[in-house]
C-alpha cells in the first residue's frame, strides 16, 4: 500500500505544518504534484513527522519541496481540511498548521512534490485555484509579516 493510500479513510486527522514565504509583496505558492487536490496552488508544507516541532516541519518541508531557506516570523491559524464520500465517510482529514516567513534569498524550484512554483502577489491569487481556507491564510500572512516589519523586523 502507497503512502498515499494509507492516508485514505482515516482514523484520525493527519497533523501538517506549510509556510508562507513573503517576499516583498508576493507570496511563494507551489502547485501540488500528488493527490489530494493535484495541481492546485498551495504552500510549502507537508506532514509532522513524529518528534517534530511544527515550525521546524514547516522550514524542513520549505528545503524539501522547493530548495528555499526562510526567516520564521511566526504561527497563523491552523486550517482544517476535510474531504468526504458520498456515502459520509472521511476521505481524507488534515489540520495544517500555517507559518509566516520571510525570504532569505535565492530561487525556488520545483522538488518532487511540486509540479510548479511561482511568486504571486494578493492580486493574483484571486486567479488561481487554491487549497481551501488559503485566501484566510495569506491574509494572516500578510498581517503578521506587516506588524513585524513594523516592529522593526527587516
Amino acid at each position: 500500500m502507497s503512502e498515499a493510500e494509507t492516508r485514505l479513510f482515516p482514523l484520525r486527522p493527519f497533523v501538517g505544518a506549510s509556510i508562507a514565504v513573503i517576499r516583498d509583496d508576493r507570496v511563494l505558492l507551489a502547485a501540488r504534484a500528488n493527490a489530494p487536490m493535484r495541481g492546485v496552488w498551495t504552500l510549502p508544507g507537508g506532514l509532522v513527522e513524529a518528534g517534530e516541532a511544527i515550525a521546524d516541519a514547516a522550514l524542513r518541508e520549505l528545503k524539501e519541496e522547493v530548495g528555499l531557506d526562510a526567516e520564521m516570523v511566526g504561527v497563523l491559524p491552523p486550517t482544517e481540511i476535510i474531504q468526504r464520500e458520498a456515502d459520509g465517510r472521511v476521505r481524507h482529514h488534515y489540520v495544517v498548521h500555517p507559518h509566516a516567513a520571510l525570504w532569505c534569498g535565492g530561487e525556488p524550484e520545483a522538488g518532487p512534490e511540486a509540479l510548479a512554483v511561482r511568486w504571486a502577489t494578493r492580486a493574483e491569487l484571486a486567479e488561481l485555484e487554491t487549497t481551501p481556507g488559503l485566501a484566510d491564510t495569506l491574509a494572516a500572512a500578510f498581517a503578521k509579516v506587516e506588524a513585524y516589519r513594523s516592529a522593526g523586523g527587516r
